[in-house]
């Protein structure tokens, strides 16, 4: 700075120069411009510390992004970070950790190295704790300056087989691949390098050029030997000063020397260009506003110059845009390489796949895995995961505690199903679906009702029949004999509409089997109702009668007109109008529809007749109850009164029987659903039924048809006599 003849345009500074916070006061003496080729650094974006420094390489803004991307394509969500403790490592941590909430990828450790070597030493155990045996992460990512600790610890970890797939940035190539490869634990390391076209004639260059053609200082010479590894080539060089530097790079092609141009070599050459073209440019501007001196050099102060470099945009040869304003330069590509074992003790680092940021989602990476030598030397993926994936079937469930990448598998509950892997929460089925066994899939639900071809339902259907042609036969005999005493002293009148009203009672039962429809449901519980009260009310009418013919028939009473006037003949229909008026305001109110039961049997859809307003349904049945609540009392009161042909007792156990069967049913009928409810309900109509036909008319018909000589009147008046 204090020599005036040394007219210094711009500096190109390394990687060394911004490892320190300490080297600011001196960065901000230089006043030209200074050109940094090392990897971006976000400290030296400061321009009230840094105002004259450039940097060429741009931000690694995708780089988690990319990084994260391989991650899922390989399904690693649990994975370890290295990085320096400055602030590059830690804006990339956040930067990291954001771009893993996004994906679901879960940090397993973060191990923060130190960059001064004694605090370095004091944490070098937990550090290696995490890496060699706690941790089961299989990958490891290792970011930062190429500091010393930090490469030491990566060089130890390495080569003491922690067999972990490591992922970094180009910085870390050297201390990939410039050693020895006898082990395989580089195998599988993946390293983001920026992508950029290939430059013109760098290889032949490479090839031919002549060390002795370049003239080197002696500790230039000396570092380039130890890069080049000199002790290999020159197996008889005992000193420095011995080791010729008279030799071609083409014999250090295949022998732990990468022919590409690194990152850093490309920045170099794009800080190169910047200059020469800001300095073109200034040149050119110059001579528009100056006049042209010959022989005068061209003076100029370092602002001056600075203020053209920082506007430079150009196109470097190798056809790539350059713009200095960092700024604006955004996202840019990856390409990836991963290490081979090219021979034995080399490795060699292989192009298998780039990341492109500005495509759409999923298609952002191209990777070749056929390219790719894992740890074992195998084609198989190493797992890096915390907990198994779930499979189909199974949901996550947190464990307590931990990140969201380590969880327990649950299998779903009833009804819900999961077809993907790794699923948060399991799926409902729809109404008219349910889950298989293995609960991956939803199947449509059968429909079913209780139908003619169930044997339930034909079992019913035939005894519906038989006892409605018991009952047309036991209506016929009493009809061929309707002269009989038997059949004349209880009113034939009544037993026949009796025999006629247990007869639909049975038929009734059909309106409940089959598919319903409107019409069905409507006239299941009607229909049933109203037939059951003609019954209940006939029964009822033939107690009354029996009472009254033994108590009020004597002369002088005056109940006696009711049987001389048929006053009991409007029972029935008064009953009947009144269980009839209840029908219509229940289909008036809210009638039986048409429903379904998608949860009472598993995997069917039950189509069924829903009553519509439970309430009326109850005083429907409470109405019938109380009928022969009060018919069963009648006939009780009745039932020791003197007579050959009094039914009383049988009429007191019909009754009986009857109520004992609909109680029954109560229960039954809310503790069931589906074709089991509409089964019972049939079976509780024809039990009931039966039960009248039995009680009342089996005696009846027994000694009509077998025992004709107790139904005849002379024979009772002799005997009696």
């Amino acid at each position: 700075m204090c020599e005036e003849q040394i007219s210094t345009v711009a500096g190109l500074i390394g990687p060394m120069c911004v490892l320190s916070a300490k080297l600011k006061p001196l960065m901000k003496l230089f006043r030209w411009p200074q050109l940094s080729f090392a990897p971006f650094h976000p400290i030296l974006s400061d321009r009230e510390h840094f105002p004259n420094i450039y940097q060429m390489a741009p931000k690694d803004t995708s780089l988690p992004l990319a990084m994260v991307t391989l991650m899922l394509h390989f399904h690693w969500n649990w994975v370890g970070l290295l990085i320096s403790d400055d602030e590059q490592g830690t804006q990339f941590l956040s930067e990291l950790r954001a771009e893993m909430q996004g994906n679901r990828v879960c940090l397993a450790f973060v191990s923060i190295i130190p960059m001064d070597i004694k605090m370095y030493l004091g944490e070098a155990g937990i550090h290696d704790k995490y890496i060699m045996t706690s941790s089961s992460a299989n990958v490891v990512i290792i970011y930062g300056e190429v500091n010393p600790t930090l490469t030491f610890s990566y060089a130890l970890w390495t080569r003491f087989g922690s067999h972990k797939i490591w992922l970094s940035t180009s910085q870390w190539e050297y201390s990939t691949i410039k050693r020895d490869f006898n082990h395989d634990s580089l195998l599988g390391t993946f390293t983001f390098s920026h992508h950029h076209p290939e430059i013109s004639g760098f290889k032949t260059f490479i090839q031919t050029v002549n060390l002795s053609n370049h003239p080197l200082s002696n500790s230039s010479a000396k570092w380039g030997w130890v890069g080049l590894n000199c002790s290999e080539l020159c197996t008889n060089c005992k000193a420095w000063n011995n080791c010729s530097l008279s030799v071609s790079l083409e014999l250090l092609m295949w022998h732990r020397f990468d022919m590409a141009m690194s990152d850093e070599s490309y920045n170099l050459y794009n800080a190169v260009y910047a200059v020469a073209h800001s300095l073109h440019e200034m040149l050119l501007r110059h001579v528009d506003t100056q006049p042209v001196k010959y022989g005068k050099e061209l003076k100029f102060e370092p602002w001056q110059f600075s203020s053209y470099l920082k506007k430079i945009q150009f196109t470097n040869p190798a056809g790539d845009p350059l713009n200095m304003n960092q700024e604006e330069n955004s996202h840019v590509e990856y390409d990836i390489f991963s290490i081979w074992k090219f021979e034995e003790s080399q490795g060699v680092k292989v192009k298998i796949g780039q990341f492109t940021p500005y495509f759409s989602h999923g298609q952002q990476l191209y990777l070749s895995e056929d390219a790719i030598m894992w740890i074992k030397g195998s084609s198989q993926i190493i797992h890096s995961v915390c907990s198994l994936s779930c499979a189909p079937g199974f949901r996550k469930s947190p464990q307590e505690g931990k990140a969201v990448c380590c969880f327990d598998c649950t299998p779903c509950p009833e009804n819900e199903i999961s077809n993907e892997t790794d699923l948060d929460q399991c799926v409902k089925c729809p109404v008219d679906q349910f889950a298989n066994t293995e609960q991956t899939r939803c199947l449509h639900k059968v429909v079913t009702f209780l139908g003619y071809d169930d044997p339930l339902g034909m079992t019913l259907a035939c005894t519906s029949l038989f006892f409605s042609a018991l009952t047309a036969v036991v209506l016929g005999v009493f009809v061929k004999h309707q002269d009989t005493p038997i059949v004349k002293a209880n009113n034939r009148t009544l037993t026949y509409i009796l025999l006629l009203s247990l007869i639909l009672s049975f038929l009734c039962s059909f309106f409940f089997i089959g598919r319903p429809n409107t019409a069905t449901c409507i006239l299941q519980q009607t229909a049933f109702a109203v037939v059951f009260t003609v019954a209940v009310s006939t029964v009822l009418a033939k107690t009354i009668t029996v009472v009254l013919a033994f108590k009020v028939t004597a002369p002088g009473k005056r109940m006696r007109c009711f049987l001389v006037s048929g006053a009991l003949n409007f029972i029935i229909p008064i009953c009947t109008l009144i269980q009839l008026i209840l029908c219509v305001i229940w289909l008036g109110t809210s009638p039986p529809f048409i429903d379904t039961d998608t949860h009472t049997e598993h995997g069917y859809i039950m189509i069924v007749c829903n009553t519509g307003s439970a309430a009326a349904f109850y005083c429907v049945l409470g109405y019938l109850g109380s009928l022969a609540i009060v018919s069963f009392t009648v006939a009780f009161l009745a039932r020791n009164l003197p007579d050959k042909f009094n039914e009383a007792k049988f009429l007191t156990f019909s009754i009986l029987v009857f109520c004992s069967v609909w109680v029954t049913f109560l229960p039954v009928h809310h503790s069931t659903r589906g074709k089991v409810m509409v089964a019972m309900e049939v079976l509780s109509i024809l039990t009931s039924s039966a039960g009248l036909l039995v009680c009342i008319f089996a005696p009846k018909c027994f000694i009509i048809l077998f025992r004709p000589e107790r139904n005849s009147l002379q024979k009772f008046r002799h005997k009696a006599y």
